[in-house]
This record gives C-alpha cells, structure tokens and sequence, in this order.
C-alpha cells in the first residue's frame, strides 16, 4: 500500500473480465453502514470510451481541436471503470455516506489492482455530474458518478510520487 501511486500514463494492456472479478470480490470487504452495497461499477472498453469522450464533447460544448483532445481523454486506457454511488433508501444511512462506502470500493479495488501490477489512476472532474454523461452511463435518478479507474499495465518511465515528503504527524490532531 505504502508504495501505491496513481499512474497517469499506462500500457494498451488491461485486466480481463475473469481477472477484475476475483478484485472486485475482495473490494467489496470496504466498510459499508447497514451493509446496502451502494454502489455499482461499469466496465468501458473499446467503443464504450469512444461514446464517454462524445459525451464529453456534448457536455463541454467545445469544437474543433479542443473538442477532440476531450474526445481522446477516455483513450488513454484501455480499461476503465466507472464508480457509481447508488442511493438507497435508508433512515440510519445518509447520501453522503453511501457515497463514501462506493469511494471505499474504488479505492480498495485501486490498491487491489496496483498489487497484481496494474497501473490505475482515478479520474473524475466536472463532466461527472453532466447530463450526457449520465445517460451515457444509463445512471438511474438514485445514482451519481464518482469518477473512473483508468487502468493499463504499469510503465517504466514514471516520476517520482511526491508523497514521499509526506509527514503524518502534520495531519494528525488531538482533542
């Protein structure tokens, strides 16, 4: 874990179907209140990224060049996953803390990936939330994007993580 990174550049090559299963299996072990599984993930591969980057395109309104490098974002993995918070009725459970056990799976399952050696990155932004993207998804009324895990194998040419000037005494208090 403590050698996790994200990697924002990665390889053509991605996880199976048949491999993810066995990693989601595990990830699903993320704290979940009044164990709802309220979340959903969405494998995209091949033309799948292609319709994501026409969403985006139809969300942002660009044209031309601008429109195309949007376009070509959900290319730059061969693999993507995309983490969807399902809102499930509850009275003990709040929204918010639905949408915090699907974060919790994301990121299991990203630490869980990194360790069969994949490259990940968990990509969100502000075409989450937009309208064409929803539909592209075929989110239902209940449910909100989290992001996407883009993931490929790992590449060499990596920087360093700048975690590693990390200093936990600094972000740990006490009352």
């Amino acid at each position: 874990m403590t050698r996790r990174r994200s990697y924002p550049r990665v390889t053509a090559d991605a996880p199976s179907r048949d491999e993810l299963l066995p990693l989601i299996q595990a990830a699903a072990s993320a704290a979940d209140h009044a164990s709802l599984r309220p979340w959903r993930l969405i494998e995209l591969r091949g033309e799948a990224r292609e319709r994501l980057g026409a969403a985006f395109v139809d969300a942002s309104g660009l044209a031309g060049e601008d429109a195309e490098r949007l376009a070509a974002k959900p290319l730059r993995a061969s693999l993507l996953i995309a983490i969807v918070a399902v809102h499930k009725p509850s009275f003990k459970v709040h929204e918010w803390e639905q949408d915090v056990a699907a974060a919790g799976i994301a990121h299991l399952l990203s630490l869980l990936l990194d360790d069969a050696g994949w490259g990940v990155m968990w990509r969100s932004g502000g075409h989450t939330r937009a309208e064409a993207v929803r539909r592209m998804h075929g989110l239902g009324d209940t449910e909100e994007l989290l992001g996407w895990l883009y993931i490929g194998g790992k590449t060499e040419s990596q920087k360093p993580d700048a975690r590693q000037n990390f200093d936990a005494a600094e972000s740990l208090s006490s009352l």
